[in-house]
């Protein structure tokens, strides 16, 4: 045998200023929003506070999000998809793949080096085959060390694949949902992988 619960009647908002009618969400509700909790008394206020800090702190974030640009969400998801990178060659055990020498991962010394850059092949900038951990020193310093990323690249992925990301001139336009996705999808393969480090 279930009970049905009734549902709650309406009632007036207990603060003067207010007399808000508003059906409450829980038993001995008497005001009708943080706010007005604020002001009914000290015994309501620290819940008060925290209910309306917490809302204040999901506004600021909604709002943002909003102001954000295409450029800004681009950013954002070349971080993720750069720090996917990072964790999918550490996990692998991978060294540099222009210098071919042992990675330092303790530090922040380890870059996610696009074969062909991000400037030269934008359409390329989220492909997996054309980015690997490589060294700040080769990457930064070398210009991406580009002649021995290609040997190191044909050892790991195969000539045949290196061939396609070198013909590869086609055009894409990101809309900033498509980008909003990437970003979703390389954190979440990002979390993946540290659940398996762990």
């Amino acid at each position: 045998m279930t009970i049905e619960r009734k549902p709650a009647k309406p009632k007036k908002c207990r603060v003067a200023a207010c007399r808000t009618s508003f059906v409450p969400s829980r038993m001995g509700q008497a005001v009708c929003s943080p706010a007005c909790a604020l002001i009914d008394g000290p015994r309501h206020a620290p819940k008060a506070r925290k209910a309306l800090a917490e809302i204040e702190r999901k506004d600021i974030k909604v709002r943002k999000e909003k102001l954000k640009s295409r450029g800004d969400h681009l950013r954002e998801a070349q971080q993720a998809f750069n720090e996917f990178i990072r964790w999918r060659d550490q996990l692998a055990g991978h060294a540099c793949i222009s210098s071919g020498r042992p990675l330092d991962w303790s530090g922040n010394a380890v870059d996610a080096g696009h074969y062909r850059s991000v400037g030269s092949a934008p359409h390329l900038r989220f492909d997996e085959r054309n980015c690997h951990a490589q060294s700040k020193q080769d990457n930064r310093f070398l210009s991406g060390n580009a002649v021995d990323y290609r040997i190191g690249l044909i050892a790991r992925i195969g000539l045949a694949e290196v061939e396609a990301l070198e013909a590869d001139q086609s055009v894409r336009k990101y809309t900033v949902e498509e980008i909003k996705a990437i970003k979703a999808t390389y954190r979440a393969k990002t979390r993946e992988l540290k659940r398996a480090a762990a």
